[in-house]
């Protein structure tokens, strides 16, 4: 176990702690594990790394960097060195003896500890604990023990995070109520934390079970983080769109979604039409310059898939949604409109979708009662039907970015490619502010025409528990573009190849008949005259469409499908779409890169 000890000079308020003279204090887990302690605190300026004869084995000791501080010590010095990190020690394999003396013997060195910055500590509360104190070789009953928990952020596997607690215990209440002062007050400095929170709940998403796990693996966490909320159950599709236009969302600090990828839908097209009706803009304007939310949305997933959940964190679990939340992580988010004749039909944040995808989420609408196994055999129907869909794609390449669909590096927390590409696009607007030559007017449009089975757009890469990479695994989260995926006429069996390729690690764009471009505008045309509702209801009636069994190669070609925009329908085939560049904020911080797991017991 590693503990430290010794003592240094200080003034003001901190002699006390700075001045204390070495002295093992016992730590508890809240499982039962034991840690210890110095009373000198991570001040002392002869701090050494130790072993002591105390079972279980554990121990606490400063980060490397924070030991032999030499002279006065202030508060500022001791916020420096409490504020980056508490740093733990998994329990040694066996007891070490002590030296004659009470020396501890040493042993190990930094490279074994595991730092918990104070940013991922959730709370740190006064706790009653009975501890004991090894002196001389012996354990000891201390008398009246004080004791505080610091509940943190531990990282487990696949991206997954829980909620741990480590209890210290000391007999100096004076030193016990100084370090629980000064992790406070370190707290209180991360303003980036919510404090009041809107919450909505959808009890009807995915399995029916949102209200639950809100109640049992949410709420509970947000009560010991202080953060006070205002529940909302919607009982309507749009009740939460409506309740974010009419209700004064200024006193939140966020905005939570309990549910699928259609509540976050609700909650982000409330949240950018009440900021845009306050800032005067009108988003039926393909042009309009839309204004970024100053409110961040949470997702808890509770839905049948959470594409965008999965996307942003890694994994869907609602206490890991829940502890970004806490924290006050902060994730910007690219936002694509969609418009036909000047009108504004909706907003995308993952799947803009013609064809294949376009037809399921048509299909899957019209058989609901068979539940979540809908989309599976609304899936298998239209692959059968392979249908083609005939048009023209026009599309303005994103000059701007950094990085291309085919990069092996995908987007990840602090992304590299997000954050130049922010600021490139942020020159190209400055300069058409003051009047020079709009990049847009220069560049020009590129023109595919053909037969398709599918169009696709993604602002992320859709991924999901069934196509960890998604549809386009390099797409990014922030950088002002969207990946347009074109699938053109091929046979049953190469499109099937091509699917099977997003639940792999294959390169799903390399073949033939697929073409990827990055883009930040585009405009589909059908070649067919669109015909009257009543003439769409006639398509959808037919089964299976015309599935050619004397050639498989042939695609039957269909006048119209319909456009799946994150999992609504829009019947219009004609669209213009335009990516808006970091429009909303999420309570996430991407998927971390490798993130270092902690196995404590």
């Amino acid at each position: 176990m590693r503990t430290w000890g010794g003592s240094a000079g200080a003034v003001g308020p901190l002699a006390a702690l700075c001045s204390a003279q070495p002295r093992w204090e016992h730590i508890q887990y809240s499982n039962g594990q034991s840690r210890c302690l110095s009373r000198g605190g991570p001040l002392s300026d002869s701090s050494a790394a130790c072993d002591q004869d105390m079972p279980p084995q554990g121990g606490f000791r400063p980060q490397p960097g924070c030991a032999g501080t030499e002279g006065p010590l202030d508060p500022d010095h001791l916020v420096h060195i409490l504020a980056p990190s508490l740093t733990a020690e998994p329990p040694a394999p066996r007891p070490v003896p002590l030296r004659s003396g009470g020396a501890p013997a040493s042993r190990g060195g930094p490279e074994d500890a595991c730092s918990v910055p104070v940013s991922e500590i959730i709370t740190v509360e006064e706790t009653d604990s009975h501890g004991k104190d090894y002196s001389s070789g012996k354990w000891q009953k201390i008398e009246k023990p004080h004791a505080f928990t610091v509940h943190r952020v531990r990282r487990a596997r696949r991206h997954r995070w829980k909620c741990a607690q480590v209890t210290f215990c000391c007999a100096d209440e004076q030193l016990c109520h100084l370090w629980l002062q000064t992790l406070r007050e370190q707290l209180e400095k991360l303003t980036s934390r919510p404090k009041h929170l809107l919450v909505f709940i959808n009890p009807f998403g995915g399995k029916g079970q949102g209200k639950r796990i809100y109640e049992r693996k949410v709420a509970p966490l947000f009560t010991l983080a202080s953060i006070t909320t205002e529940i909302i159950v919607t009982e309507r599709a749009n009740h939460a769109k409506e309740s974010i236009y009419e209700m004064n969302i200024d006193k939140y600090d966020g905005i939570v979604c309990v549910g699928g990828d259609g509540m976050f839908s609700e909650v982000l097209h409330g949240l950018i039409g009440r900021t845009q009706r306050s800032a005067g803009v009108d988003p039926n304007q393909p042009r309009a310059a839309l204004v970024p939310s100053p409110l961040r949305i949470g997702i808890i997933p509770a839905g049948s898939t959470d594409c965008v959940c999965y996307s942003t964190v890694g994994i869907n679990d609602a206490e890991t949604s829940a502890l970004h939340i806490i924290v006050g992580d902060s994730l910007s988010m690219d936002v694509s409109s969609v418009h036909r004749n000047g009108a504004l039909l909706r907003y995308s944040v993952s799947l803009l979708g013609y064809g294949f995808y376009g037809d399921i989420i048509k299909d899957s609408e019209k058989k609901r009662w068979m539940g979540l196994i809908r989309y599976d055999f609304s899936g298998l129907k239209t692959f059968l039907s392979h249908h083609c869909y005939e048009g023209t794609v026009s599309f303005l390449p994103a000059q701007h970015t950094v990085g291309s669909p085919r990069d092996s590096k995908p987007c990840r927390a602090g992304c590299f490619v997000c954050r130049q590409s922010r600021q490139q696009l942020e020159e190209e607007q400055k300069k058409a502010l003051y009047g020079l030559e709009s990049t847009e007017e220069v560049e020009e449009w590129k023109v595919v025409c053909g037969k398709f089975l599918a169009i696709n757009a993604t602002n992320m890469s859709c991924a999901c528990p069934r196509s960890p990479r998604g549809l386009s695994p390099a797409a990014h989260l922030g950088d002002g573009s969207s990946d347009l995926i074109l699938i053109r006429k091929c046979s049953r069996f190469n499109f099937l190849r091509f699917l099977v390729r997003h639940t792999n690690q294959h390169d799903q764009f390399d073949f033939a008949f697929v073409e990827v471009y990055r883009i930040k505008k585009f405009q589909f045309v059908s070649k067919h005259v669109e015909d009257d509702d009543a003439d769409l209801s006639e398509q959808g009636k037919q089964r299976f469409g015309h599935i050619c069994s004397h050639n498989p190669s042939c695609c039957c070609t269909v006048s119209n499908s319909s456009w799946n925009c994150d999992g609504e329908i829009l019947n219009s085939s004609a669209i213009e779409v335009r990516v808006h560049c970091q429009l909303v904020r999420l309570f996430a911080r991407g998927i971390e890169e490798n993130p270092k797991q902690e196995f404590l017991s």
